[in-house]
């Protein structure tokens, strides 16, 4: 499975940005899905996450820190997720990546280690 981010880019305080991330795959159904970031000098962190579809299949899954800002949806026909972020903040400036894994359990979703599969990461970056 091969992973393709984009989407980063520089934008003020209170804008927005969407991500999206391409997945080379027959079919990403059967894959739980998330976002990460990681900022400079910081350990990458947990943002969103998509359960497999066949489960829930629901994107619910948000660190506290974006949690009603962002917004996290899959479209398994175009094998593609998007985070949509709002009323971004400078906080929110990191490298952003998306990771998939057709094995990972729910409450492991926020563990990054659980993930087999990694896009190469798009910059976000919000000025204040």
């Amino acid at each position: 499975v091969q992973l393709q981010a984009s989407g980063g880019g520089l934008v003020q305080a209170g804008g927005s940005l969407r991500l999206t991330c391409a997945a080379s795959v027959r079919s990403i159904r059967g894959y739980a899905v998330a976002w990460f970031r990681q900022a400079p000098g910081k350990e990458r962190e947990f943002v969103a996450a998509c359960s497999r579809t066949g489960g829930s299949g629901e994107c619910t899954y948000y660190a506290d820190s974006v949690k009603s800002r962002f917004t996290m949806s899959r479209d398994n026909v175009k094998n593609t997720v998007y985070l949509q972020m709002d009323s971004l903040k400078p906080e929110d400036t990191a490298v952003y990546y998306c990771a998939a894994d057709d094995s990972v359990i729910a409450s492991q979703y926020r563990n990054s280690v659980q993930y087999d599969y990694w896009g190469q990461g798009t910059l976000v970056t919000v000025s204040s």
